[in-house]
């Protein structure tokens, strides 16, 4: 797994390169620390997952860890606590190629008072709708976790977990990085405001609005 053929780099190779970039890419950004959050991407039948309790700084790509997507680790295999939610993620939404899980200040703060965002911005609607929903609680790295996270996340690309963080998922590595950093940009924004007072909340109908022109964002018919 992760060989060259013929002098080039596989995929899965590659996919484990990003990974740890996409680990230091949310460290740097501010979003997670030290050994906590975790990443995982699909790969064919495969997840690969960052592995438990590796620091980024210290991750290569060897350290990545392949698991099926239709079962469980194998013996040896050292996945991330929470491979669960990656898994099932992944599984149910074919729409979704990769999962981040990270520890924000903001969101895991609202997360603490078991609270969702709901539509204090426009940039809400990156997430999929009108709310970015909290998950119940549970414990981590449980499949009942995963199973909240997985409700929470129903026609959504993003929630947050109560007591305990966020999760960001997307079609590419690259989007998932950048939907964790914008909710966490969603938090605090809605934390701040609520300094002032109960901030203003966009329809749901705007919102629909807003992601009908964001599915065609940045293309050259707009």
């Amino acid at each position: 797994m992760g060989a060259r053929r013929g002098g080039r780099i596989t995929p899965e190779r590659e996919i484990r390169r990003a990974i740890v970039e996409a680990c230091l890419t949310l460290e740097r950004a501010g979003v997670n620390q030290g050994t906590s959050g975790n990443v995982g991407v699909r790969a064919g039948r495969c997840l690969l997952v960052t592995p438990s309790g590796m620091p980024y700084d210290r991750m290569k790509p060897d350290d990545v860890v392949a698991l099926p997507l239709a079962g469980a680790p194998t013996s040896g295999t050292n996945p991330s606590s929470e491979w669960r939610f990656h898994r099932d993620i992944l599984a149910a939404r074919p729409d979704l190629g990769a999962v981040v899980h990270v520890h924000p200040v903001f969101a895991t703060a609202l997360s603490m008072h078991n609270e969702s965002i709901p539509a204090v911005h426009y940039m809400i609607a990156m997430a999929g709708g009108p709310s970015i929903r909290c998950a119940p609680y549970a414990t981590f790295g449980t499949q009942a976790l995963s199973d909240n996270a997985l409700a929470a996340m129903k026609d959504r690309k993003a929630c947050l977990l109560a007591n305990h963080g966020m999760i960001a998922a997307e079609k590419t590595l690259a989007e998932a990085v950048r939907l964790a950093i914008e909710v966490e940009t969603l938090a605090r924004q809605y934390f701040h405001a609520r300094l002032l007072g109960e901030p203003a909340v966009l329809s749901n109908a705007e919102i629909g609005r807003v992601l009908k022109k964001f599915a065609s964002y940045g293309s050259a018919r707009q």
